[in-house]
């Protein structure tokens, strides 16, 4: 699914009450640290003419992450994802998943590299809070979908010497390593291969992330983990029953180990869907396209994306708004509290939804949280010191 996750970025938005950010709020806002823990934006960067430090519009292009839009949402950085689609786990797809991890780390690299005086990469918290300081923004690295890593393990030893320093065992299908939420059971939880890797990062002091991963995937990880772990991007079971969420039962048991959820912003996963079989015969059609993107220039890029809003159009399907992104998230501070609880929207790889459309909005989640009795501090912990603690907490443990 995630090869047409640029185009699910796109919808046509819709009026909202209490919208608003009072001017206290934005003040505030600016002034936090302020994090996402999934960027999917190095899919972007592919893309033909498509320039991270130039703004652009979602409705046009689908893309919801950019230097201009960061600044006026008072994004300052997070992590930047290597996804890899799951491919045959045969030896051409591990040939294929090796490259393409590696390709795409290359990638963010590149991105700092050549605009140093806009980003910087991040290891540890502290280098977050004195990039941020600066004025730059912050470039942690991730994997989501450690399948780069079933050819060769030793390969993870790599990744953290680049930066990596957040792992996603799996994505939509289960690999060489774990169960995904959204397929059958076929290793019951972690394989062989899967605990060593869990080990293998612990020793690297990578922290784990257990989104997209099954139940019994987070049962393991959370038993075998010696460092509190992370849901990079998840929501809430209870709210909506979607076997991507987290349950109530497993957000307080990774509570009490120190860990961390961050709540996502994807429309699938915060409210039911209904069948709808022409709007998918002409998704599937239109994703095919799609995984073409990186190879389409910018006004072919834009002639699927009006294509896209013309199925929305003929063939539409219900999309949460923020006022169910916010009733997720409200759950999830309940359970929990706000020492366990962030955002992780899913920017550029299918999350946003009606009234956060992109990054630019993001002050509106906070003027979501005061007005729900939350505070200052709540909020800076919310927004980054949440993420930053169990980072370092993992690194901590590492050796």
């Amino acid at each position: 699914m995630k090869p047409l996750l640029l185009a699910l970025a796109l919808a046509s938005p819709a009026a909202h009450a209490d919208t608003a950010v009072s001017a206290q709020t934005l003040a505030l806002h600016q002034r936090l640290l302020v994090l996402d823990s999934h960027l999917d934006t190095p899919l972007q960067l592919t893309r033909p003419g498509w320039d991270i430090s130039q703004r652009h519009d979602v409705k046009a292009d689908g893309s919801q992450v950019d230097l201009p839009r960061m600044r006026e949402g008072g994004l300052d950085g997070g992590f930047f994802a290597i996804y890899t689609p799951q491919g045959p786990r045969d030896a051409a797809g591990l040939a294929y998943a090796s490259a393409y991890g590696l390709a795409t780390l290359q990638r963010i690299r590149d991105m700092i590299d050549r605009q140093p005086g806009q980003f910087a990469l991040a290891r540890t918290a502290e280098d977050a809070r004195r990039i941020a300081a600066t004025g730059k923004r912050v470039v942690f690295i991730s994997m989501e979908n450690a399948e780069p890593l079933a050819a060769d393990l030793g390969l993870l030893r790599t990744y953290q010497r680049q930066g990596l320093s957040m792992l996603g065992l799996v994505h939509f299908t289960s690999n060489h390593f774990a169960d995904s939420a959204t397929a059958l059971p076929e290793w019951h939880g972690l394989s062989d291969q899967g605990r060593a890797l869990v080990h293998e990062a612990n020793r690297l002091g990578i922290l784990l992330d257990v989104s997209h991963a099954s139940d019994a995937v987070f049962d393991q990880v959370l038993a075998l983990s010696r460092a509190p772990i992370i849901a990079s991007h998840s929501s809430s079971r209870a709210v909506n029953a979607h076997p991507r969420n987290l349950d109530d039962q497993r957000l307080r048991q990774l509570a009490a180990k120190g860990g961390v959820v961050q709540v996502t912003a994807y429309s699938d996963y915060l409210i039911p869907l209904k069948a709808n079989p022409e709007r998918n015969k002409a998704m599937a059609a239109l994703g095919a396209r799609f995984r073409q993107i990186a190879a389409l220039s910018p006004e072919q890029a834009r002639a699927l994306f009006a294509e896209r809003a013309e199925i929305d159009r003929r063939y539409p399907q219900p999309r949460a708004d923020l006022e169910v992104f916010m009733r997720h998230l409200l759950h999830v501070l309940e359970v929990v509290g706000p020492r366990h609880v962030g955002i992780g929207a899913d920017w550029d790889g299918g999350g946003g939804v009606e009234g956060l459309e992109d990054v630019s909005q993001l002050p509106r989640i906070s003027q979501r949280l005061l007005d729900a009795g939350y505070g200052e501090q709540d909020l800076a912990d919310i927004w980054g010191g949440n993420l930053l603690r169990v980072l370092q907490q993992a690194q901590r443990s590492g050796g």
